[in-house]
């Protein structure tokens, strides 16, 4: 991975899973992390303490996501914490990740529908707004998708809400590109973390839902991460505009 010292980056929903993995990703490369959590501050003060084992360096910002001021908040708590570290407000990296689940289609009310769409699709869209004055030129946006949102699966709102964030990053790609600013979303499949807690600690249900891959196992938050660190890098540089499948080949067909 290309250095990517004397760079900052805010990754959201960093505490746990994939936002964990993406944050320690981009300290260990160099970056100075901003690690947004909503509420398990103890989640998210492990993710620094790793990162700083590790040698990295990384801070905490605190803001919900999905209620009215989380963008406000999450911007009140980073803006001091970029100048205070780095002497500037300027970020060089945005990775759109915090998201939330819900019930199917059958069952979901629409209290929680909005719910649903305030955290996994506004949230970001507005997140970016805020986010590109501080932008540097040459910067990198990775929203998280899903890869559910080419699968037809009935029972998930979740995917509705993650193919708005899929058309959202090829339309910032197209307005950005002027600025050197490469937009793409990575799409991971079935992935190990606590956001899939029927999977947690059963290795049988794994390699279940790993049966149904290409690559015949269940993905983990590094798979993820090293996606995410090969776009926000130099290498990454000419890609844009893309849903990054990183799936390990879920439901490509049947095996013949």
């Amino acid at each position: 991975m290309t250095s990517l010292m004397g760079r900052s980056a805010l990754v959201t929903g960093a505490s746990r899973g994939i936002g964990r993995a993406v944050a320690r990703r981009l300290a260990a490369g160099g970056a100075l992390v901003a690690v947004h959590y909503g509420s398990n501050e103890q989640a998210a003060r492990d993710t620094m303490d790793l990162i700083e084992k590790d040698g990295g360096r990384a801070f905490l910002v605190r803001a919900e996501l999905g209620v009215p001021g989380d963008v406000d908040t999450l911007f009140a708590a980073l803006e001091p914490a970029l100048l205070t570290r780095t002497g500037q407000v300027r970020l060089d990296i945005l990775v759109n990740n915090a998201a939330i689940t819900a019930d199917s289609i059958e069952t979901i009310t629409p209290e929680a529908f909005d719910r649903l769409i305030a955290v996994n699709t506004k949230a970001p869209l507005f997140i970016i707004q805020r986010a590109l004055p501080l932008l540097n030129d040459d910067g990198r946006i990775i929203n998280v998708s899903a890869a559910a949102t080419r699968i037809a699966m009935p029972g998930q709102p979740y995917a509705m809400s993650k193919a708005a964030v899929e058309v959202l990053s090829r339309s910032l790609a197209q307005l950005l590109g002027g600025r050197g600013i490469t937009v793409n979303a990575v799409a991971p499949g079935p992935t190990v973390t606590d956001m899939n807690p029927w999977m947690l600690d059963d290795p049988e249900v794994q390699r279940a839902v790993g049966s149904g891959n290409a690559v015949p196992r269940a993905g983990r938050p590094d798979d993820i991460a090293d996606v995410v660190a090969f776009l926000v890098s130099e290498a990454g540089r000419w890609v844009t505009g893309q849903t990054i499948d990183a799936s390990g080949g879920c439901f490509l067909g049947p095996r013949l």
